[in-house]
């Protein structure tokens, strides 16, 4: 265990490593560069879909060390937690998950935020991913409220969500910018009393 860098947003110390039983989340480092790299550059033509545009320069080790950076200042603010999903049989990075716009006082809220490598996709890792967050989330965070956004056409994503336990509460008008047109999404969120109903980390 190590001493938590969040302070107001955590009631204890939480795990260097966020643990499943056949998968992890970590916060990215500059050794992932490599890894990140392949991952996202294998599975740019996938992944860019649902994204927002790519910065032109987005792949270069200079700017994987400034997110490095951005992750732990977000980190340590208490603003989000940007994580890196690993299977742990071979300890490969496989996807990330960030659990942003974390917010305390009445609403005890966060979004999240998820992507996967296309040659791990529709395998179930990110069902076990998501499943290990949300423990993190309303056990250690003691946050109240998840929300999710997805394009309506990502068919994908919105069985993830469902089948996590996730309700479908609205529909946002151009809510993202997303590879330069502002798409429309659907509002997701899943409530902590309703957490028992998406079993435990590992599955």
């Amino acid at each position: 265990m190590a001493r938590s860098v969040f302070g107001f947003l955590s009631k204890g110390s939480i795990p260097e490593e966020i643990s499943g039983q056949n998968h992890y989340f970590r916060l990215p480092r500059n050794s992932d560069y490599r890894a990140w790299y392949a991952l996202r550059s294998d599975s740019r033509l996938f992944l860019e879909r649902w994204e927002p545009s790519w910065e032109h320069d987005g792949l270069t080790e200079s700017s994987f060390r400034a997110r490095v950076i951005r992750s732990a200042q977000e980190f340590a603010s208490g603003v989000a937690v940007p994580l890196f999903l690993f299977s742990r049989s071979d300890h490969q990075l496989i996807g990330g998950l960030t659990i942003g716009h974390i917010r305390r006082g009445a609403s005890q809220s966060c979004m999240i935020g998820y992507w996967m490598g296309e040659r791990f996709a529709g395998q179930g890792h990110m069902t076990a991913g998501l499943t290990i967050a949300i423990h993190y989330i309303f056990n250690q965070l003691a946050l109240h409220r998840i929300e999710a956004a997805c394009i309506p056409e990502n068919d994908r994503s919105i069985r993830l969500l469902e089948k996590a336990g996730f309700q479908r509460e609205g529909y946002m008008k151009e809510f993202l910018k997303i590879r330069g047109e502002w798409r429309d999404h659907v509002l997701y969120a899943l409530i902590a009393g309703n957490y028992n109903k998406i079993g435990k980390p590992g599955i």
